[in-house]
């Protein structure tokens, strides 16, 4: 019995020794906890910054969809979320036209007064020099660099350090820039950098995608207006071969037309009798300009009016506001036209024979 209940030596040592593993295995075992935290902040973080930055991709994508022709939007969205995602005082989108960058859109509140301000492009500073030499530059402190002379005194003026720029290119030609700064001497990350750019190719679609439906729009335009010339055309010439002998009706026809194409409100023709004019057609015209017309109908024109720069010049006349016009307010048989019929803008062509 007492052999049975004997404990072995060695058997104890590897109880020992095992109880020691143990120990050991308990004691890591909060490190782990700790690294495995650390970790999961670390990819929890991650992870986060990645869906803002996607929601922000789609939102963006989002307001080039819905606002086809609103190029400004586009610019508004892009500059908001620049500055949030790359924790910037600022972002900043800027296009170019010749030796000049516009300012089109700011996300701070301070900076919307500078909206439409020109700036010379230079390489003194970052975003002259990103936009000449079309490519990114990212500079994580603009007061420890002597590169960018007039860069430093806009930070010293505006109390930014870290500076990044992306250009938007087209055809290997930058049109503008994104400028993003943020206040302290921080750099920015290549995720970033690259979500920056990413901005920058959907300002460039979003800008593309306004000059074709601009395009297509006045195409559209110039064919519906050729159309209704066309049609105007075929409606007088079917008046003429239907009405042979009779000048009234084609007469009726032409300044019917011809009101409806211009957007005018009425129109007269008269034909010439040696140095005057005899109106021959009205339509349109007010009751009151009417009667006088008829009343008078030969008009010996001023030299400063329409008909008198077309009698002298043979060529289409037109006149901003005839209310401004002496000839048509000091010569009592035109000044029924200002007077009674409201006349502002015209338009006289010539009949040339």
């Amino acid at each position: 019995m007492s052999l049975k209940g004997a404990k072995s030596p060695t058997r104890g040592r590897k109880l020992r020794s095992t109880g020691t593993k143990a120990a050991a295995r308990v004691s890591s075992g909060p490190n782990s906890l700790v690294e495995l935290k650390k970790q999961l902040e670390v990819r929890t973080r991650e992870l986060t910054e990645a869906l803002d930055q996607q929601t922000a991709t789609s939102e963006v994508l989002s307001v080039i969809s819905s606002s086809p022709t609103d190029v400004q939007a586009v610019l508004d969205a892009v500059v908001a979320s620049a500055a949030r995602l790359c924790e910037a005082l600022a972002a900043v989108l800027v296009l170019r036209d010749g030796d000049v960058v516009v300012n089109r859109a700011h996300s701070w509140p301070l900076g919307a007064a500078n909206i439409g301000q020109r700036l010379p492009l230079n390489r003194r500073w970052v975003t002259g020099r990103a936009v000449l030499e079309a490519r990114t530059i990212h500079v994580p402190d603009l007061l420890d660099s002597d590169e960018y002379p007039e860069g430093k005194e806009m930070a010293l003026r505006w109390g930014h350090r870290a500076t990044l720029v992306v250009p938007l290119l087209r055809d290997a030609t930058a049109i503008g820039a994104i400028l993003v700064r943020r206040r302290e001497a921080r750099p920015f990350t290549d995720k970033q950098i690259e979500l920056v750019s990413n901005f920058a190719k959907q300002v460039l679609i979003a800008i593309e995608n306004t000059r074709l439906l601009n395009e297509l729009r006045q195409r559209s335009d110039d064919l519906s207006e050729a159309l209704e010339q066309q049609t105007a055309t075929s409606e007088v010439l079917r008046v003429i071969s239907s009405s042979p002998g009779e000048l009234a009706p084609v007469f009726e026809s032409l300044l019917a037309n011809a009101k409806r194409l211009c957007g005018a409100k009425f129109g007269i023709l008269l034909l010439r009798e040696g140095d005057a004019l005899r109106t021959v057609a009205l339509h349109g015209a007010t009751v009151g300009y009417t009667e006088a017309r008829w009343r008078a109908p030969l008009i010996r024109p001023a030299a400063d009016t329409g008909l008198g720069r077309v009698l002298r010049t043979k060529q289409v006349v037109q006149i901003a506001d005839v209310q401004a016009v002496a000839g048509y307010v000091d010569n009592p048989v035109q000044t029924p036209l200002a007077q009674l019929a409201g006349a502002r803008s015209m338009l006289t062509a010539p009949m040339l024979k």
